[in-house]
């Protein structure tokens, strides 16, 4: 019986020391995948965002450039959908002026094309190889440039001082959000061009 519990007792140390081993390596693995983010986010012009808005997906991009640079697209494109939707529903809001509902409905149809163009560059950097690299690097970086164009145009439109007030502030706001986002994803991707 002293045998028997002997057994027990080095099968769940066994067991205790594997399953730390384990955490420990998540741990690790977990922060080293961090660290690799701050530090590639370190090289965009948003830094803090970029790092924000990508540490959660951790575990997705590991330390590969790639994957980075996907995930970046990824949330770029979630929030030029997002904030494509909350500008539709703001362009139905009544008693706007007329400048404000011109410049909504052009900021809508930016928005709608910039999420386009983020969408072609998530599925062209998905494609299983088909493509040489740069050819494709060189499309994503002129379709992300090109959403970053459209993004900036749609804030232009509600700069000045002839629209002041709640929606020219709620707009502009979600607007750089999104332009900042897109200007981090291609810094990323610029960054992974360089290291195929």
């Amino acid at each position: 019986m002293e045998g028997y519990s002997s057994n027990h007792f080095l099968l769940a140390l066994y067991l205790l020391l594997a399953f730390t081993t384990y955490i420990n390596s998540s741990s690790a693995a977990a922060a080293t995948s961090t660290e690799f983010i701050k530090t590639s986010c370190s090289a965009t012009t948003y830094p803090t965002l970029c790092f924000n808005s990508l540490s959660s997906r951790a575990s997705a991009i590991q330390n590969s450039p790639k994957l980075l640079a996907h995930e970046s697209l990824s949330v770029a494109l979630d929030t030029a959908r997002s904030t494509s939707t909350m500008m539709l529903r703001l362009s139905h809001t009544r008693g706007m002026k007329p400048r404000e509902n011109g410049a909504m409905k052009d900021c809508v149809e930016e928005l709608s094309d910039s999420v386009d163009e983020l969408m072609n560059s998530l599925g062209e950097m998905s494609q299983p190889k088909g493509k040489s690299f740069e050819l494709m690097i060189s499309d994503i970086q002129t379709w992300v440039s090109a959403a970053l164009t459209d993004e900036d145009t749609c804030s232009e439109g509600f700069a000045g001082n002839a629209m002041n007030g709640k929606i020219k502030n709620i707009v502009r706001g979600r607007i750089v959000n999104v332009a900042h986002l897109t200007s981090n994803a291609l810094a990323l991707i610029n960054n992974y061009a360089r290291t195929p």
